[in-house]
């Protein structure tokens, strides 16, 4: 089992990725600090495929959470996203996330490699990296389980942290929303 599966909290997929070194070396280093995971789960009212497209696409991201986004789903490729709708991708408030690795419909790790000029807690954001679970619970129906590591004790990274459990709350109700509504997947 690679790394990046040993932090799921129930069955794991047996497909490993190139970027099994790099996460073992990742979640090595968060066991060693003792760190706990941030969990932050949901049920989707819609079927895996399309809550994956949902968050590892262009048109996926732009139509729900935000404004611009340009990704490049590979390991070592880049998700770009810009919530600032008179903004665009490449400027300072671009947000990048680096993809760790994945295994399609099932699992995505992401580190942020580059925070938007103004972030508040970039230091901490160094040693921060987060996994998506895609689980299928039932016909149409999806568990999401974001989990988020690589945080320490020192103050930025508990504000960090708080930061995220917030943040990530509100972003999956958003992505509920989304498929609540009707609008086309």
């Amino acid at each position: 089992m690679h790394a990046c599966h040993a932090l799921r909290p129930a069955a794991h997929s047996p497909r490993l990725t190139v970027a099994v070194a790099l996460a073992a070396l990742l979640a090595a280093a968060t066991a060693a600090a003792g760190e706990e995971r941030q969990i932050t789960e949901g049920i989707i009212e819609a079927p895996v495929g399309d809550v994956w497209r949902a968050f590892t696409t262009k048109e996926g991201q732009e139509s729900w959470n935000v404004a611009h986004a340009d990704i490049d789903l590979r390991v070592g490729g880049k998700m770009l996203t810009h919530y600032d709708p008179d903004g665009q991708i490449g400027d300072p408030n671009t947000i990048e996330n680096t993809i760790l690795c994945f295994d399609p419909e099932r699992m995505v790790a992401i580190r942020a490699t580059k925070p938007p000029e103004k972030f508040p807690f970039k230091g901490a954001l160094k040693n921060n990296w987060t996994v998506l679970y895609f689980d299928e619970v039932s016909a149409g129906r999806t568990k999401l389980t974001v989990i988020g590591l690589g945080y320490g004790d020192d103050e930025e990274s508990q504000k960090l942290r708080e930061f995220f459990r917030i943040g990530n709350a509100y972003t999956l109700k958003k992505l509920q929303a989304k498929f609540a509504s009707g609008r086309p997947h």
